[in-house]
């Protein structure tokens, strides 16, 4: 599988998994309409992925440059604190709009998520490696 395509597929199941969870607890936790808790999670999810491709590229361009191959346990969790640390920057201010609230409290209601996506994306990205293969930046 080529790069563009390996990425564009852990990209696209991550998302999907990220948006059959988040949705009904975004919903229960905020007092919203399923709906209007799926369009969020949708809109999160968009730009998600978006930021999913390229710290992707910006990862694997770092990690093919390390002498040391392979993904241990502290590089998995430097690239899930890499994604989610970016990631919650950039999602906090659409959060605060979507759901009328202030930076601060977008702030603290993101932190849940990030404890959860913390988790999520080292282990989904373990799965994946497992089930595709290392990237050719890892070999």
């Amino acid at each position: 599988m080529s790069p563009l395509q390996r990425r564009i597929l852990q990209a696209c199941l991550y998302e999907g998994i990220a948006i059959a969870v988040v949705t009904p607890t975004l919903a229960l936790a905020f007092s919203h309409p399923p709906g209007s808790a799926f369009v969020l999670a949708a809109v999160m999810s968009s730009i998600a992925l978006v930021w999913n491709y390229v710290f992707n590229a910006l990862f694997e361009r770092w990690e093919a440059r390390q002498t040391v191959r392979g993904r241990s346990p502290k590089r998995r969790l430097v690239h899930g604190l890499g994604f989610e640390g970016g990631l919650a920057i950039i999602l906090m201010p659409v959060m605060a709009y979507w759901l009328d609230i202030s930076l601060w409290a977008a702030f603290v209601a993101d932190l849940g998520l990030l404890a959860f996506f913390f988790f999520y994306t080292v282990g989904f990205t373990w799965a994946f490696d497992r089930i595709f293969g290392l990237p050719a930046s890892a070999r």
